[in-house]
């Protein structure tokens, strides 16, 4: 939200700073995210000063140009060069200096320098009115009233507008402070604080007077739950025009651009009081007649943006005698507008329900500054007078007369709030005791009436436009903001209870893996859980009925709660790789979402992806290996590993998801599925490289975790002993029969088995290859001795020989 300084000092009338307000604003919770300078003539017309034109010569090499000397007030006139037809000796005229910065329309920005035009040396620049960005005549030179001095800034002579806004970070529960009214309002609570009692003042409306009753309106709320309050009056007579300069700087120093000068009032009001307002050209109501109501679903409806939309049944609608003419509180209809043919309108001034208006505005994609306030919750009791205040604006600016009373149809008044303060539970939140004379000074300044005074509280009446405080714990942040968050003393005395929690809580392993893995080179993605429906036909695996649909989604790409990570983690590598970062190493922990016939399940997994080379290439690196199936295969048993999960089976896999894969389960528990992805899905995501993935269940593997237990065993105080193998065997056998048979046979001194090379090829027989197997002995009592290592590497030998048909080499 933008609040123009100059504008918010209509209404309070303090000499402090930008910057001191604006931290005085952030403290009362209003943040200030920053401070820009507004200036109606960019430049401010900075290095522009007035200037008299004593000679004016023809230039002697163009037939077009003219030499002159001005008068700027300095030691000696200076010689400047001109092109503009109506430059004469005797005037006064606007002159920017050398060194003086002038902006294009476009807002370009260029330098006056000192250079000869046809050989004749000019230092200045003699200025129209559109080169000083004061209106669009190009015609010839600006020419200054005589009696002007010279040297004078020509800043000082025109109406420039130099403002300070500030750009408000507004939480959405502060809707009484979306105006620059409310913004003033916070404001005096907060200098009242520090003891600087200022007037805040509101625009008057006492002139408001119905001239004549010529062209009255009938109004008929039909639906007053979704319009509780509905004030509107008309104007004839209007002249629809451009808007004054004031008008105009006032808005565009908030972001909006002038239209004409009836639209800019209902902005200004808008803008200023925090109440929406919208004029209907009266020539376009039939009947006379404005009916406030639904309409069946799927009526047509063009608004301002020529954009035909379909209504909801629970769209609330400004309809006249045949036609809806404005959805209520959103946006207006290109058909009922004013324009400039207007000559009489009818002025809405309305209250409608936050919940209704922001279904209406988020079911059209509508997002307009009516809109945004109606749905955070406007001042109910501030509808007539806003209306008033908007009338009267109109009248200044277009003309007219006031020729109807005023229709307020309020028939369930709103009442204010009623909440009991306790003075013991106050000093508990706030951790301090405020004094109670200052506690009621801060209500008081807030609006907050006190309507009765105990030994322990105060009973209080809130204003209806502060629908976020409703309760005591609400009335005590007031407090708090007000009396300022810095001035709560800071105990030196630090409190804090051992809580007894398990190192199997779930974020401590998601944790310590997610540590490990960004180790090991990966980044952690988080995609949305929302998707499009139609990734459901990329998998049997999962099936359209299981999808859980949003009831209002956004887009039908965002329509579902997403069935696998899957994709999503494909959408991450396929934006990247389209944008040449090809080395990829991604994972995810998140939940997926299904709705089974029996019941809603939301399983947690934690999935991996790797594509291009594991590493970027180096120098002095021989060379580079791809992120392939082996290598997630090692990440996948580190992981294991780390979770303390070590025995575990292998069962190949193929589906429509991975082309090449395996599963790792524990018992009947599918751990996690990793493989290659199928070149169909890759398609789809317009993937061309190799993607391996892994999907872990995490649910599941956290329940492993749990009642796994640590064994602690003492470092062996006596050495291992290796010996090697070089076996010939068939090539259907494999490590996997070697490493089996080896630990039967020998359970206690045999500590690992180790494959560290295969042959195959030249000097060998057909059929076979060539194993080097390592196995590592020891014993944790006593060193082994030559003896006892023959007899264990005899029986493997021979076990070997029998089992496998393997020979020695």
């Amino acid at each position: 939200m933008k609040i123009s300084y100059n504008w918010l000092k209509q209404f309070i009338k303090t000499d402090w700073t930008p910057e001191q307000t604006s931290e005085l604003l952030t403290d009362l919770g209003l943040e200030v995210e920053g401070i820009e300078t507004y200036q109606s003539v960019k430049g401010g017309l900075e290095g522009v000063v007035v200037g008299k034109v004593l000679t004016c010569k023809k230039h002697p090499n163009a037939d077009k140009l003219k030499v002159t000397t001005v008068d700027v007030g300095g030691d000696a006139p200076i010689q400047i060069v001109c092109g503009a037809p109506n430059v004469a000796a005797g005037q006064k005229v606007p002159v920017a200096t050398l060194g003086t910065t002038l902006y294009t329309e476009e807002g370009e920005a260029w330098t006056i320098k000192k250079g000869k035009i046809r050989g004749e040396e000019s230092h200045g620049m003699i200025c129209a009115e559109d080169e000083l960005g004061l209106g669009k005549s190009h015609d010839g030179i600006l020419v200054l009233d005589g009696s002007i001095k010279i040297g004078l800034p020509v800043a000082d002579i025109f109406d420039i507008e130099n403002d300070s806004v500030f750009e408000i970070g507004l939480t959405p529960n502060r809707a009484d402070a979306m105006s620059h009214y409310g913004t003033a309002r916070d404001l005096k609570a907060g200098l009242t604080q520090k003891e600087i009692n200022l007037e805040l003042m509101t625009p008057s409306v006492s002139a408001f007077n119905v001239e004549n009753r010529t062209l009255k309106m009938d109004v008929n709320v039909i639906d007053k739950e979704l319009a509780p309050r509905y004030c509107g009056v008309t104007i004839s007579g209007i002249k629809v025009s451009e808007s004054p300069d004031w008008l105009k700087h006032r808005l565009k120093a908030i972001g909006l651009s002038p239209i004409n000068n009836i639209v800019d009032a209902t902005n200004y009001v808008l803008h200023e009081l925090g109440q929406p307002l919208h004029a209907f050209d009266a020539a376009k109501i039939t009947d006379s007649k404005i009916e406030v109501k639904t309409l069946e679903k799927g009526t047509k409806f063009v608004t301002l943006d020529g954009v035909e939309r379909e209504l909801h049944e629970e769209d609330l609608m400004i309809c006249d005698g045949e036609k809806p003419m404005c959805i209520a509180g959103v946006f207006g209809g290109i058909d009922s507008g004013v324009t400039e043919q207007t000559k009489n309108i009818f002025l809405e001034s309305a209250y409608f329900n936050p919940v209704s208006v922001r279904k209406t505005a988020k079911r059209h994609g509508l997002n307009t500054d009516a809109s945004f306030r109606f749905e955070r919750g406007i001042d109910p009791n501030i509808t007539e007078y806003a209306l008033k205040r908007a009338t009267l604006l109109i009248q200044e600016l277009a003309g007219g007369d006031i020729t109807s009373d005023i229709v307020d149809i309020y028939p369930k008044k709103i009442e204010d709030f009623q909440v009991r303060l306790s003075f013991d539970n106050a000093r508990k939140i706030i951790g301090e005791e405020i004094p109670k004379e200052t506690i009621k000074s801060i209500l008081s300044a807030l609006d907050i009436k006190v309507n009765n005074v105990t030994e322990t509280g105060l009973g209080l009446t809130v204003p209806a436009y502060r629908n976020d405080v409703q309760r005591e714990a609400d009335i005590i942040e007031e407090i708090l903001r007000v009396y300022g968050y810095n001035n709560i003393t800071i105990s030196e005395k630090l409190n804090a209870s051992i809580s007894s929690m398990s190192r199997f809580e779930d974020y401590k392993i998601q944790n310590t893996i997610g540590n490990q893995l960004a180790a090991q080179g990966f980044y952690e993605i988080l995609s949305n859980s929302l998707t499009t429906p139609n990734y459901a036909a990329l998998s049997e695996q999962l099936k359209e009925a299981h999808n859980i649909e949003m009831l209002n989604p956004l887009s039908n790409d965002l329509s579902v709660l997403r069935q696998s990570l899957l994709f999503s983690g494909l959408e991450a590598v396929s934006y990247n790789s389209n944008r040449k970062r090809q080395d990829l190493k991604l994972f995810e922990f998140g939940k997926t979402y299904h709705n089974y016939s029996e019941e809603k399940a939301e399983p947690k997994h934690l999935t991996l992806f790797a594509t291009g080379n594991q590493n970027q290439d180096h120098w002095n690196a021989s060379g580079n290996s791809k992120s392939d199936y082996f290598f997630l295969k090692g990440i996948v048993t580190s992981v294991l590993e780390r979770l303390g999960i070590l025995r575990f089976s292998e069962a190949p896999i193929k589906n429509d998801v991975f082309s090449e894969g395996i599963s790792l389960s524990l018992g009947k528990t599918k751990l996690v599925e990793f493989g290659l992805v199928t070149k169909q899905v890759l398609k789809h995501f317009d993937i061309s490289q190799e993607v391996v993935c892994a999907d872990f269940n995490w649910d599941a593997i956290l329940e492993i975790v749990k009642r796994n237990k640590i064994v602690f065993k003492a470092i062996p105080k006596y050495p291992e002993v290796k010996r090697d193998f070089a076996l010939l065997i068939d090539d259907a056998v494999t490590f996997e029969s070697i490493y089996k048979i080896a630990k039967q046979t020998e359970k206690q001194l045999l500590k690992n088995v180790n494959l560290f090379d295969v042959y195959q090829g030249k000097n060998l027989p057909k059929g076979k290859k060539s194993y080097a197997v390592s196995f590592i002995l020891q014993d944790e009592h006593k060193t082994l001795n030559d003896k006892q290592i023959d007899k264990i590497m005899t029986k493997l030998q021979t076990n070997f020989e029998k089992q496998l048909g393997a020979e020695l080499r």
